[in-house]
């Protein structure tokens, strides 16, 4: 009987947030081994076809860098970065494409189907829902820096994934984008997946955008989990980049989130995909279990700050 008194004050304490989320856009990454631990990635489909069914609308914008990898591996193709950016040749566009689009999608899609939800891949034809232009970046001295076929999101089709959540059907979007017709004739380009699902947060003028990554979230300590920092704004993101408590990898998932916020986005969120049932836990309990990011100055994490 205690079992399941915890049990229902759980979802009592889930039903404000429920009411106050419901209808609302919540853009989800998935990414690195989240995707990789079949259990974590069932868990956190789980909780998408959840959010959905409770009246949320949750969107997916995915990745699969480790997948890319392999694939390329089989290929006998090496990956080459640039300034922490995956090089994009034609050969290794192929990869990804078939990659993201065949299998990675296309298995999400399943999965979140064969839970019970409803979901279908916005990446092809009518369903196309990225689109952007080549990037290059600043180098040392200035000068610009090819990076192949790698591009940055100019356009989000924000109808078509809007009518999908109001259909109740999850969206599930690669990080892949095609260049407009201004651009010359249609081509692939290979997106990072943090600043896609940003973009796709910030066109849709989503509630949240919530990052999946491989830590707890930000640490003061990365050795020390109890240094989890619960709740960060714009300058205290600055301070933790310049002290290089934030670098490498997370700047740009940092940058992501504040770009998002920038362009409309309520919260951000950085959790640890590979605990079962993080993303519930974060958005739907008091204490959370990640780091939220805001613009606004926050010292510290209460429940009526959450919603």
């Amino acid at each position: 009987m205690d079992d399941a008194i915890r049990k229902a004050e759980t979802l009592i304490e889930a039903l404000g947030y429920i009411r106050t989320f419901r209808d609302r856009l919540t853009v989800i990454k998935l990414g690195g081994s989240a995707m990789e631990d079949d259990d974590a990635l069932s868990a956190t489909l789980q909780d998408v076809v959840f959010m959905e069914t409770v009246g949320m609308r949750p969107v997916l914008v995915h990745g699969g860098g480790k997948a890319i990898d392999r694939a390329m591996a089989a290929s006998g193709l090496k990956p080459r970065k640039i300034l922490g950016r995956r090089y994009t040749d034609e050969a290794t566009l192929n990869i990804v494409v078939s990659t993201l689009l065949d299998e990675t999608n296309a298995d999400i899609v399943a999965r979140i189907r064969r839970l019970g939800g409803r979901a279908v891949g916005l990446h092809s034809g009518s369903l196309q829902s990225l689109f952007g232009r080549r990037l290059t970046l600043p180098g040392p001295e200035g000068q610009p820096i090819d990076l192949g076929h790698v591009g940055t999101v100019t356009q989000v089709e924000t109808d078509l994934i809007g009518d999908m959540c109001a259909a109740h059907v999850v969206p599930v979007i690669p990080c892949v984008a095609q260049t407009g017709p201004q651009n010359g004739p249609s081509s692939w380009l290979n997106v990072n997946a943090d600043t896609a699902a940003a973009a796709v947060a910030g066109q849709l003028g989503a509630e949240k955008l919530v990052l999946l990554s491989d830590t707890p979230g930000i640490l003061l300590d990365r050795k020390d989990e109890s240094t989890l920092v619960t709740s960060l704004d714009a300058a205290g993101c600055q301070d933790l980049i310049d002290r290089k408590i934030i670098d490498e990898g997370m700047i740009p998932k940092v940058e992501a989130c504040l770009d998002s916020l920038r362009a409309g986005v309520r919260k951000t969120h950085m959790i640890d995909g590979r605990l079962r049932h993080s993303l519930l836990l974060e958005i739907f309990t008091h204490k959370g279990v990640g780091t939220e990011i805001i613009l606004g100055t926050q010292t510290r994490r209460v429940s009526e700050e959450r919603t």
